[in-house]
This record gives C-alpha cells, sequence and structure tokens, in this order.
C-alpha cells in the first residue's frame, strides 16, 4: 500500500488561516477529501494520513469525521492541549476512535525554549499512555533544541515534518545537515520526505537543487525511517501533486523494491501503528 503520510484539509477562512500569505493566495480556498482523492489517485497513492492545520480540538474531532467516512484516510495527526491540566481528560475523549495515530503542536511558531517547557513535556509524556506519536514541526534553527526534547523521552515515537524545514531557498545545507543527523542517532525518530518545495523559490526551484537535502536525509534516516509526505495543498504554491510525487520517486529509483516499499508505505504504516486505526 503506498501512503501519503502529510497532508491537511481545511474550509478556507483568512482568521483562521492567516499564515497563507498573498504569495501563497493560490491556496485560498476549500480544500477537502474529493479534491485530494483525484491527485492521490493520479499518482498511485492509496492512502493518507491527515494533519491538522487548526490548534482547535475542533479541528481534530472534524478529521476523524473526515476519515470515518473516506476509507482512503488511515489515520489523523491532531492536536490536544499538550501543556494543559486538562490533557488526560481531552485524550480519554478520543481514546474510542482509532484513528487517531498522533498528534502535534505548531512549535515552529513558538519563541525559543518551548520545547523544554515543564508543562509541555509532562504532556508529551503522557502519550506513551496511548500509543500515539507526536508529530515535530520545527524550523532548521530549532534542532538543537529538538534533540533536547526528544532525549527527554527515549520511549515516544517522533515523526519529523519536513525535514526540519532546511533553507532551502539559500542554498544552505549547514547547519541543518549535522543537526539532522544529529537527531536521527535517535532510533525512536521518524522523519518525512515532506515540504521541500514551500521552502524553495516556489517558481524557480529545480530537482538538483532538492537533491543534497534529499541525500542527506537518506544518509542520516535510512529508507526504513523516512516516510513519504506530499504537504498537499502547501505544495501546490510550488507545484502539482504529481510532480512533487515523482520527484521523490526518480530519487527513490536507486533504491531495492523492499526500499522503496518503505519510503513509500510501510514505514508511515510503523510510525503511525496505521494497522490498529481499522
Amino acid at each position: 500500500m503506498k501512503i501519503d503520510a502529510h497532508h491537511h484539509f481545511w474550509r478556507y477562512s483568512a482568521a483562521q488561516y492567516g499564515w497563507i500569505d498573498d504569495a501563497m493566495s493560490a491556496i485560498r480556498r476549500d480544500f477537502l477529501p474529493s479534491d485530494l482523492e483525484k491527485d492521490i489517485r493520479d499518482a498511485g497513492i492509496d492512502a493518507v494520513v491527515s494533519v491538522q492545520a487548526r490548534q482547535t480540538l475542533e479541528e481534530t474531532r472534524w478529521l476523524l469525521t473526515m476519515a470515518a467516512q473516506h476509507d482512503f484516510i488511515k489515520g489523523v495527526v491532531g492536536w490536544v492541549p499538550l501543556a494543559e491540566p486538562s490533557l488526560r481528560d481531552e485524550l480519554d475523549r478520543f481514546r474510542g476512535d482509532r484513528r487517531l495515530r498522533a498528534v502535534r503542536h505548531v512549535v515552529q511558531a513558538e519563541s525559543d525554549g518551548y520545547l523544554l517547557r515543564e508543562d509541555f513535556n509532562a504532556g508529551v509524556s503522557v502519550l506513551r499512555e496511548t500509543g500515539l506519536a507526536y508529530d515535530l514541526l520545527i524550523y532548521e534553527r530549532q534542532l538543537p533544541e529538538a534533540i533536547r526534547f526528544v532525549d527527554r523521552h527515549p520511549q515516544q515515537v517522533f515523526v519529523l515534518d519536513h525535514l526540519a524545514k532546511p533553507r532551502v531557498k539559500e542554498n544552505l545545507l549547514e547547519p541543518w545537515r549535522r543537526n539532522l543527523k544529529e537527531l536521527a542517532r535517535r532510533e525512536n525518530v521518524y522523519a518525512k520526505v515532506s515540504g521541500l518545495v514551500a521552502e524553495a523559490d516556489y517558481h524557480a526551484w529545480t530537482e538538483a537543487q532538492l537533491r543534497p537535502y534529499l541525500e542527506t536525509a537518506l544518509e542520516a534516516f535510512g529508507p526504513h525511517r523516512l516516510m513519504f509526505g506530499s504537504d498537499w495543498p502547501v505544495c501546490l504554491v510550488a507545484c502539482p501533486y504529481r510532480r512533487w510525487y515523482d520527484v521523490v520517486h526518480r530519487f527513490a529509483a536507486s533504491l531495492s523494491p523492499e526500499e522503496q516499499a518503505s519510503l513509500f508505505g510501510r514505514t508511515a504504516a510503523c510510525a503511525y501503528r496505521l494497522h490498529e486505526a481499522s
């Protein structure tokens, strides 16, 4: 089964999606399952994992409803109040829905030190009780802090989104490359091959420009801890769904069939324990 491990749905409003700036005006509209299904079928993708785009419990419930209505949505990465005393109660309310496979917080928008806050770490420590993974959304400058954070939770499964958003537009590899390899030494961390085109020049990026970042990710994590993600519909500001899939597919052409199967599905199924969602 081929899996897209990272995409979003939304009903667009300027108030709730203020991060979609003028340069991203092409995605200032609704994106729903019927829109995505057309794109994944064209690329030969069988299933997806839906990821939160708003930090509300309403968003998590909405995504789970979508997953219940569409069989190709195999799991949800939602949001819960990790730093709040109400966390256990909220997790209990979701306990009956096995489609919730992970949670995340938009740490990239937080000030330095957020990942090391005691209340946030106390919340993350609760996730092990529920079997939920944690998606790590950060910028490359936050990698050293993320390493310290992950080291506090050696038994927790982490999934790094968008390879920590390296500075592709500037063609900078360091210190991102060094820090990514250090993070990858933690075997409880997986990573998504996603989001790179959104960090490049939307109109002028090339496959050759992306290749050093893809090679670094493969060297750091290996194919069995990497998973394909489209970051749809955000990717549409820079390329169609199928073009991004083709970029990753061509990059993976030198891998064995078994390694390609991991990159395009098995890793996501393992990290998110998708067999438990059915």
